[in-house]
């Protein structure tokens, strides 16, 4: 609908929308909960008396000296966070035992925020809060809880910190605390929050939360609030301009029982930004925004600076200036990145990326000649694992012993990497018939054997070595010449185990220095073929080699591993200029030892929508990325699972780099090659509700399906909305127990081979929100992995 006379409601005072009038919309609001009463953990200390605190079990600690004080600002909301005045004198966080904090009175919460941290050193680990409602309805909100610190990844926070105490002295890695945001049903006032029980260890500490409220009257229509104007590094070429995206997020906050046409926008809105030399170039629509939702545009902007102020304008379908949101500060598009933290923490993951949602990664080396793991372990870490430990205990020692003997040893591999049967154009073709839209491939492991010419860094590698070939240079110019849509990576692991050079820097399972022969055989001392004398590992070794995958190979994803040391800002102010000279936007994971654009859990994913970005990796095989021979293929991910974990990753705000293992001749097998391709099918005529998609603020998923029914996944673009059903439906009907953005004279079609279906006929049941869709059995049984609707919104 239009909006030529809405009221907008907040705090006690409303303003109108009227013809001829921009009305100013309230600031987003954000309301602290004391936790004071329920502090009973102490997480920071002064560098005077570090032993003060105990916020691991473990005797570790926070510096006080790095930690904001009092009513604390984060993500544009104010009056966020209440923090304690001082850090060193007393209790200032809550350690998750299972307590309720009630608030003041029954209040209708449009989102909820966390200010907390966990105190282990790994992955992060679900924490399930639970929301407690006055119709005696309650509801879990998965909080993944990343830890405060993590040896291998530097995390992006909201608060980092240079070090922190433990009892033996000071920890240099980064260390954090983190904010994440929820929206919160509100079909009902919020009583109470119950914390996450007790754990014994990787304990969720919570810091600070706030809420959001809603507006309640919705007697005058939505009740809109800009919720950020988020000035980003990303750009897009618009009539040889290069324009700067603004992330502009516009909520209505009105509760989600209110939800109607009159409270909703139903027509085109147009999002623009003007103030401090900013011009818009390209603004945002809006279609759909429902009460409880919040909607979020790309506004393409010039003129932007540092310092200065700019205001969101919103316009009707008729063009007139119906609000105008209070200023937000600006940031202008980073033309050159600079060798430290402060500039390069700004890089996030270009348009390309957050559009692709599907990559291919490929674990292709010398580890595909023996191909072989027992259940549960990487066989592309063969060449450690077989020394874990070096006897009859060691399942990998065992085969290698009856399998080649105690002679032979890893290099003894090498001639067998031949890639005889690799075909670049083959490969591409494929990766593109399945429906990604970018591919990873290792370029070198762990092992130290690269797939590219490491020039005189080194000549253990595809080039000096088995195959004689530039494997990584066939791949990427093939997919730029073949496939120029499908985007490039390289994985690249900073450490190698045995690696001579490396014995200074080693750490962990990643000692450097010479392997010992697993069977106690002469040499005792395994050989590092291909090495070539360098001064310093680093220097000589790992930084020229990632110079070279940025600036020759023109790599598109610099996806590290593990870590470590490394001159990863330096390598990063290269690849991004580089790329920028270019035209080219670039991306890298949280692996390189600097702030990341995204985050990597591995055979993990995500329960709950996760604002910042996200990469799930996993191979086809249940446990192993390089090829293992010793699983059945019966055992890999089908096109079922392929595509239902796809679209759950996708619906809360992730990709999905899905992994398959060459042979070590370079052919990807038929089982591994038939289950993408099945995948690929769904996805070409599904794909909308997949790519180039949003995650639905409200919520990923129908929090209540049907008995005996997986629930249904939810993902958005500017004019439609996707319900995808991973559970057959039947009777002719598919129930969503969740009030959707779904309106009288929206159609709704089921997404099949032969092209979507004509409009089907549905409901919304008034009081509940329940929306039952009619779809005809015969349609339902043509089609395999997932069942997609499409809601395509009316505009009137």
């Amino acid at each position: 609908m239009a909006i030529p006379a809405v009221f907008l409601l907040f705090s006690g005072f409303f303003t109108r929308f009227l013809p001829g009038y921009a009305a100013v919309l309230p600031k987003y609001p954000s309301q602290a909960l004391p936790l004071t009463s329920l502090f009973n953990n102490k997480a920071a200390a002064s560098v005077g008396n570090p032993g003060s605190a105990n916020f691991d079990g473990a005797g570790g600690a926070y510096d006080s000296q790095f930690l904001p004080t009092g009513s604390w600002e984060y993500d544009g909301l104010t009056s966020q966070f209440a923090l304690p005045s001082s850090w060193d004198e007393n209790e200032d966080n809550v350690l998750a035992q299972g307590q309720v904090l009630r608030l003041q009175e029954p209040t209708f919460v449009h989102e909820l925020h966390f200010l907390y941290a966990g105190d282990g050193t790994g992955a992060p680990v679900e924490s399930v809060f639970t929301l407690n409602f006055a119709d005696k309805s309650s509801q879990q909100v998965d909080l993944y809880a990343k830890n405060w610190w993590v040896w291998a990844n530097i995390n992006r926070a909201a608060i980092i910190t240079p070090y922190h105490f433990e009892k033996t002295g000071i920890n240099l890695n980064k260390t954090n605390m983190f904010e994440w945001s929820s929206s919160v049903p509100s079909e009902s006032p919020l009583e109470s929050i119950t914390f996450p029980p007790a754990a014994t260890s990787n304990r969720m500490h919570v810091f600070g939360l706030s809420i959001t409220p809603s507006t309640t009257d919705a007697s005058n229509g939505p009740a809109l609030s800009v919720r950020r104007a988020r000035f980003t590094t990303r750009w897009q070429d618009i009539n040889g301009v290069r324009a700067q995206a603004v992330e502009v997020t516009l909520a209505n906050l009105l509760p989600g029982s209110t939800l109607s046409q009159n409270t909703s926008i139903t027509t085109p809105h147009t999002v623009e930004l003007v103030g401090s030399g900013v011009q818009t170039v390209s603004a945002g629509v809006i279609n759909r925004l429902v009460p409880a939702d919040q909607a979020r545009v790309d506004v393409f902007v010039t003129g932007a600076t540092t310092n200065g102020n700019a205001v969101v304008q919103i316009r009707d379908s008729t063009g007139e200036i119906v609000a105008t949101s209070e200023e937000f500060p600006t940031s202008p598009l980073v033309e050159n990145y600079t060798p430290d933290t402060d500039s390069l923490s700004m890089h996030e993951t270009p348009s390309w990326w957050n559009a692709a949602k599907y990559g291919i990664f490929i674990h292709w080396g010398v580890y595909s000649t023996p191909a072989w793991a027992p259940p549960s372990e990487y066989a592309e870490w063969y060449d450690w694992d077989l020394r874990q430990p070096p006897n009859a205990s060691n399942p990998t020692w065992v085969h290698h012993l009856e399998t080649y003997g105690e002679h032979v040893i890893y290099d003894d591999f090498i001639p067998d990497f031949t890639a005889s049967k690799f075909n670049a154009s083959a490969w591409v073709d494929l990766f593109d018939r399945a429906g990604a839209k970018y591919f990873v491939l290792v370029t070198k492991h762990h092992d130290g054997f690269a797939l590219f010419d490491t020039g005189n860094t080194t000549h253990r590698n595809s080039v000096q070595l088995g195959p004689k070939r530039d494997l990584v240079s066939e791949l990427l110019q093939t997919a730029k010449a073949e496939k120029p849509d499908l985007h490039r990576g390289t994985y690249y692991s900073l450490p190698e185990w045995f690696s001579p050079d490396f014995a200074k820097y080693g750490f962990g399972s990643w000692p450097g220095g010479l392997a010992h022969n697993a069977f106690n055989v002469s040499p005792a001392l395994e050989p590092y073929t291909g090495r070539l004398d360098i001064d310093d590992y680093i220097e000589d070794l790992q930084f020229p080699q990632m110079i070279d995958l940025a600036v020759t190979y023109d790599t598109e994803i610099m996806w590290c591993d593990i870590g470590g040391p490394n001159k990863s800002l330096d390598f990063a102010a290269t690849f991004y200029n580089h790329a920028m000279s270019q035209g080219r936007q670039v991306t890298m994971n949280d692996r390189c030892g600097i702030l990341p654009d995204f985050d990597t859990p591995e055979y993990a994913t995500f329960g709950s929508i996760q604002p910042a970005k996200w990469e799930s990796s996993e191979g086809m095989d249940p446990f192993s990325y390089g090829l293992n021979t010793a699983t059945n293929a019966s055992e890999y991910k089908n096109g079922t699972t392929i595509i239902q974990t796809l679209v759950d990753i996708v619906s809360k705000n992730g990709n999905y780099l899905l992994d398959i293992g060459p042979t070590a001749e370079g052919e990807i097998i038929a089982p591994m090659m038939n289950n993408l391709l099945d995948a690929g099918s769904w996805l070409n005529f599904a794909g909308d509700c997949v790519y180039d998609t949003g995650y639905w603020f409200p919520g990923s998923q129908d929090p209540n399906p049907q008995a005996n029914t997986a629930p249904a996944r939810f993902t958005t673009t500017p004019t439609t909305f996707c319900i995808v059903a991973f559970t057959q439906p039947i009777g002719g009907k598919l129930t969503i127990n969740k009030r959707l953005p779904v309106l009288t004279g929206d159609d709704i079609v089921f997404l099949r081979p032969q092209g979507p279906s004509a409009p089907l006929t549905w409901n919304v049941d008034e009081n509940s929100g329940t929306l039952v869709i009619n779809i005809p059995e015969s349609e339902v049984m043509a089609v395999d992995y997932a069942w997609a609707f499409q809601v395509h919104y009316k505009l009137n």
